[in-house]
């Protein structure tokens, strides 16, 4: 890995209005009508800003994540999270934390990964959750909101955590899709990184061609919704706008396990480095990496610190 040109890095806070417990295990085959026996289960506490921290702390740095947490579900949760010793604000709510499910279907290596809905947030609750994000944005730093958003929270949630960033001066990224998306790219944020077809969605085209998928991230650059915009494509790389350049990266050769984890740890690694002061460059190829590094991985395991500093370094020395 490049070594850092700071000694200290700006703070980075996450959100994670929707978090899931991550359950996953595995059989042989995948069919109806009868018992599925499965191998080991393992539990994760995983979302979107949640999982960014994680990624954050895996590779040396630090992090503040706010969550929601409620029911048993919530208290299993927090027990995972806080086992992991990342310093954490709970708010607390009256519904019980959600779970998702990934199964691996080992006789032909297909995934299944099924995504339930959160528990419905009172107006009290989202208010009372957003008034701690306020409280705890860190001037000149990073606000990561990422995720989805449950029921009873506003579609322009993420915008407005981006105009609360703006006004303390602190940069926002925002990881996202539908209507929560728009809404931030219409506030205006620093980063987002969406899928292709998040982006897709998005703008309401099919974006099928390269010139389709530069076109629509530089008009993003460009309009001023977004200062960067990461757009991955999976196994074939991701493709950084700017105001002053487009950078494309290939995913390094690896074996990949599960993808599940793999956009999160992208945003982690990605913002890590940009906190420590690294050029955009340097921070787009670690998050290539990390989000190689994750599908390496099994289930909803994250990346591994070595494995991240070695494809960053093989990343770094590649000519493409």
């Amino acid at each position: 890995m490049e070594a850092s040109p700071t000694t200290s890095a700006k703070p980075i806070l996450t959100l994670t209005v929707n978090p899931a417990l991550d359950v996953s295990t595995s059989t042989e085959r995948v069919f109806s009508g009868h018992k599925l026996r499965c191998g080991m289960s393992r539990l994760d506490p995983g979302g979107g800003g949640v999982n960014v921290a994680r990624v954050v702390q895996r590779l040396g740095g630090q992090t503040l994540a706010v969550y929601t947490a409620g029911g048993p579900t919530g208290d299993a949760y927090r027990r995972l999270i806080e086992a992991e010793r990342i310093p954490t604000l709970a708010v607390p709510i009256r519904g019980s934390t959600r779970q998702d499910f990934t199964v691996d279907e080992t006789d032909t290596g297909k995934q299944f990964r099924f995504v339930l809905e959160g528990p419905e947030l009172s107006d009290e609750e989202w208010r009372a959750f957003l008034a701690v994000v306020a409280a705890s944005i860190p001037v000149g730093g990073f606000v990561v909101a990422s995720g989805s958003l449950p029921p009873g929270v506003p579609k322009d949630f993420y915008a407005r955590v981006a105009r609360l960033s703006r006004e303390c001066g602190a940069r926002c990224v925002v990881d996202a899709s539908g209507p929560a998306l728009s809404a931030a790219l219409a506030e205006g944020v620093f980063l987002i990184k969406p899928s292709l077809r998040e982006l897709g969605e998005h703008l309401g085209a099919a974006l099928d061609t390269e010139a389709s998928q530069i076109g629509a991230i530089e008009t993003l650059v460009a309009d001023r919704a977004a200062e960067y915009v990461a757009l991955t494509l999976g196994e074939a790389g991701a493709v950084l706008a700017s105001k002053s350049a487009i950078i494309r990266l290939p995913v390094p050769a690896v074996r990949v396990i599960s993808t599940v984890g793999a956009g999160d740890s992208f945003l982690g690694a990605f913002v890590l480095r940009l906190a420590q002061g690294h050029p955009v460059e340097a921070a787009f190829r670690a998050a290539v990496a990390a989000g190689t590094a994750t599908a390496m991985t099994p289930a909803t395991e994250l990346c591994h610190r070595a494995d991240v500093e070695r494809l960053e370094a093989e990343l770094a020395a590649a000519v493409f």
